[in-house]
């Protein structure tokens, strides 16, 4: 049986992540705060950050980047998609 978490993403009780995805505090909060469904939502939101401002996960500048992103977007601090973004379709 999975466990569940209140995710303050979607407010509400959520199947819980499986393991810690991100090292450190951030990761234990993401962990014990944030359910399956909201961690898609921040990868697919992750990818495009990455896709649009041709980041680069080994890069540190961006690896700060992204996880002042993850804060932003989960946890309420206004995330925005990147300038000039247009979504396919």
């Amino acid at each position: 049986m999975p466990r569940t978490v209140f995710c303050e993403y979607e407010q509400r009780e959520t199947d819980g992540l499986d393991f810690v995805p991100w090292p450190g505090e951030l990761g234990k909060r993401v962990y014990a705060s944030i359910g399956r469904t909201a961690w898609a939502a921040w990868l697919a939101h992750q990818t495009m950050l990455i896709n649009e401002n041709r980041l680069s996960p080994l890069d540190p500048k961006h690896r700060a980047f992204l996880e002042d992103e993850m804060r932003k977007f989960l946890f309420g601090g206004g995330a925005e998609k990147p300038a000039g973004y247009v979504p396919e379709g």
